[in-house]
């Protein structure tokens, strides 16, 4: 994966808004690959048979803890 220079540039701006510390572009890039790839792993979009099933298994949550 490649990261643009816009996106690093971008990336230290948000960091420094955030923690209230600059970052090399070093750093920037390496955080933002980081970044990147743990999105790719937790983020998965849902089937909408998946979020079905998942809000079925809500409402019965909701009605066997009351």
């Amino acid at each position: 994966m490649v990261i643009d220079d816009a996106d690093i540039l971008k990336f230290q701006e948000l960091y420094k808004q955030h923690f209230g510390m600059e970052i090399s572009r070093e750093d920037a890039y390496e955080k933002g690959l980081k970044l990147a790839r743990l999105m790719s792993l937790v983020y998965k979009p849902m089937t909408q048979e998946e979020f079905d099933r998942t809000q079925e298994r809500r409402k019965a949550s909701l009605i066997h803890n009351n």
